[in-house]
């Protein structure tokens, strides 16, 4: 697996010459917003999509 500054130089060489710093700050907080996302979905488990649409459907018609 990649260190933390593997992928972070892996993100930096993804990204155009002339980003600015807010750029690279949003796509830092958006992959550790998806790990986050992926670490609770391996700890707590995932909704199916049928029950994601009947929670929805409950909460619209309230």
């Amino acid at each position: 697996m990649n260190s933390t500054k593997e992928k972070v130089q892996s993100m930096l060489r993804k990204l155009p010459d002339d980003c600015t710093i807010e750029d690279i700050q949003y796509h830092l907080y958006v992959l550790g917003k998806i790990r986050q996302g992926l670490q609770i979905a391996d700890t707590q488990g995932v909704l199916q999509q049928a029950e994601v649409e009947g929670l929805l459907n409950k909460w619209l018609i309230e």
